[in-house]
């Protein structure tokens, strides 16, 4: 799958960019989980949006996304959230692609610093696989149990595999 990555913030979002974020988080964190949740945080004019399009067939699509955070606006160190593939579109280590991107696209953005989290529990292993560790006790968003994960400014390069 050929993907073409953009990591703007959300004043350069176009509206079509924009309507295919909130469809795939809300077809994922909404539908797919069954968590009633208001996604709509006004965190997202805060963020900068790494967006994961395909580009096949003469049809265009957005099957990954994550919003990321400079130090200091969600934790004192930079974040990553709302980390999202298309169903159809898993299965190939797109979620491991979407990680590395939004790694190499934040410390492009503010520099080499440390990146917390609020990951489902049950996606622990997979945040461990880029560098994150277990920073503090689960605890329980949106009727769904979350730790905090922390990704030292230390740990090496995110790289492809």
């Amino acid at each position: 799958m050929s993907l073409r990555w953009t990591f703007q913030p959300f004043d350069a979002l176009k509206v079509h960019g924009l309507y295919a974020l909130l469809r795939l988080r809300s077809e994922v964190f909404v539908v797919e989980q069954q968590c009633l949740f208001l996604d709509l945080d006004n965190s997202d004019q805060d963020a900068r949006h790494l967006l994961g399009w395909r580009d096949s067939a003469g049809s265009t699509g957005l099957v990954a996304a994550a919003r990321c955070f400079g130090p200091g606006v969600k934790y004192a160190e930079a974040s990553i959230g709302r980390v999202v593939t298309a169903p159809d579109a898993r299965g190939g280590g797109l979620g491991h692609e979407l990680m590395r991107e939004a790694r190499r696209a934040l410390y492009g953005h503010w520099g080499r610093v440390p990146i917390r989290i609020g990951a489902q529990a049950r996606l622990q292993a997979f945040y461990e696989q880029h560098g994150f560790a277990q920073s503090g006790e689960p605890y329980i968003e949106d009727g769904i149990p979350h730790i905090e994960m922390l990704c030292p400014a230390t740990h090496g390069e995110p790289h492809a595999e």
